[in-house]
């Protein structure tokens, strides 16, 4: 059990012990903090004693997935914030990408989103938004970390406490604003007459989704995992050896697509109409194709992310660029490119016309219109691209073990090669990559491993896991 604070914010499994896992104090000293550090920098901004006077209240938009722990926590969240003067937009049972949408259309300070993303049901956490819906930065968040600590913080008096105001319609916002992008095509998508099936693995996708795709005409829809319990019905990250369900579903009738999303609802797996999977790696590199046909410009994902982005931004004679693994990262790669399309491998699809944040909604829409106009089927779009491989391994790391040293060990090993410190370790050889990185949100170590073959991409990651043993040992 563990406690983990990064510049994903504060996750850890829910009871135990103070400090060291994600009790109830744990979350009220983070939120008072993130709560505190936002009131900070607006007081900053105010250069005079009668411009801090005239501020208006702080408001806050929370959202939560929908975790069996996920009510307790938010009523934690939202009775700290209301303690420290702040104005409370609850959103209720929501998504990631919504919460975001919701910091900006509610005109708010910034947001709290109570969600572990893929982790098991027993975890949760508080991932921190800025008011313009976007992740707070590493900096950002290593102040938040000091204030947990900080004796010197007030909560507001009787006269001074926040309001709450329970807001339900943020998931129809969301959508809205996805059916007004230009490359959406609602029409087209209607005439195609899709049959879609759905795994919301028992959370919020199972709200989110049947919205968004009733309002782009799609009226054939099967849900599996549709009940909000929080009690996934398999391991919820969306990756190939969890989804078998809707892979067998989809080989037993005429489906044609079916798409699978985490418990809140930024990433997307897509799998085609003969039930084969479209591979996560592949939703980015998808959508960015359909994209960069309409709307030339840069495109950016992290370390650990197929090479093929990079073979269909050349197509299109526009640039490609890594960034360090992170939503926060790639946002400020994508920013400082002016990418108009950019994520994640993990099927985190981030469109800056909608917002700076990865959203399954706005891929699942996109993709949709991709079909529509082409008239080619899921499978034949997939046909398209290279038929890279990439191999995913993981090992626990013990909490005495020195990443940093053992990091610089490994690109000592393979000084020889072309190496990336920028996150971890990346070490490129002729026709294949291995990225080697301690996890953000979990205390391990990920190995990502790419190349023209499974096997290749195999030998490659194990024998980086072979290294990291001995070193370990």
């Amino acid at each position: 059990m563990t406690l983990i604070k990064s510049i994903s914010g504060i996750r850890g499994t829910i009871g135990g012990t103070i400090g060291e896992n994600l009790t109830p104090v744990d979350v009220v000293r983070f939120t008072t903090a993130f709560a505190c550090f936002l009131l900070e920098n607006r007081e900053k901004e105010a250069e005079t004693a009668e411009q801090k006077a005239e501020l208006a209240p702080m408001r806050m938009v929370v959202g939560r997935d929908a975790r069996i722990s996920g009510s307790i926590v938010n009523r934690l969240v939202c009775s700290t914030l209301q303690s420290m003067g702040i104005e409370v937009i609850d959103l209720g049972l929501s998504t990631t990408p919504t919460t975001e949408m919701a910091v900006i259309q509610q005109h708010a300070d910034g947001g709290i989103i109570i969600t572990a993303s893929h982790n098991p049901m027993q975890w949760n956490a508080l991932k921190l938004l800025n008011n313009k819906g976007e992740f707070v930065s590493g900096e950002e968040a290593k102040r938040i970390v000091l204030l947990t600590e900080s004796d010197e913080i007030q909560y507001a008096t009787i006269d001074k406490l926040g309001s709450y105001t329970l807001y339900e319609n943020a998931v129809k916002d969301h959508v809205d604003a996805i059916l007004n992008l230009p490359l959406v095509d609602k029409n087209a998508i209607t005439k195609a007459n899709f049959k879609v099936i759905l795994d919301t693995v028992n959370s919020t996708g199972a709200l989110a989704l049947p919205v968004l795709l009733k309002e782009l005409g799609v009226n054939d829809v099967t849900v599996l995992n549709g009940e909000m319990n929080g009690v996934f019905a398999h391991n919820p990250e969306p990756i190939p050896e969890n989804l078998a369900g809707i892979c067998n579903a989809m080989s037993r009738s005429n489906y044609d697509v079916g798409f699978v999303v985490d418990p809140d609802v930024d990433r997307l797996a897509i799998v085609t109409e003969n039930g084969t999977l479209f591979n996560e790696e592949y939703t980015l590199v998808a959508v960015s194709d359909y994209v960069l046909q309409h709307t030339p410009g840069n495109t950016v994902s992290n370390l650990s992310s197929s090479r093929a982005l990079k073979d269909v931004t050349d197509k299109y004679g526009m640039t490609y660029t890594p960034s360090a693994v992170g939503e926060v990262n790639v946002v400020e790669m994508m920013k400082k490119t002016n990418a108009v399309i950019g994520g994640e491998g993990n099927g985190g699809v981030i469109y800056p016309e909608l917002h700076y944040g990865r959203d399954a909604l706005v891929g699942i829409a996109l993709f949709l219109t991709f079909m529509a106009k082409s008239g080619k089927k899921c499978g034949q779009i997939r046909a398209q691209y290279p038929d890279y491989f990439i191999v995913k391994k993981k090992t626990e790391l013990d909490s005495s073990v020195d990443i940093k040293a053992l990091l610089g060990k490994i690109a000592e090993k393979y000084a020889n090669y072309q190496v990336n410190r920028v996150d971890g370790v990346r070490i490129d050889f002729e026709d294949s990559w291995v990225h080697v990185r301690s996890s953000n949100t979990e205390p391990i170590i990920r190995i990502y491993a790419e190349a023209m073959s499974e096997s290749v991409a195999d030998n490659i990651a194990s024998k980086l896991m072979s290294d990291i043993r001995e070193l370990m040992a």
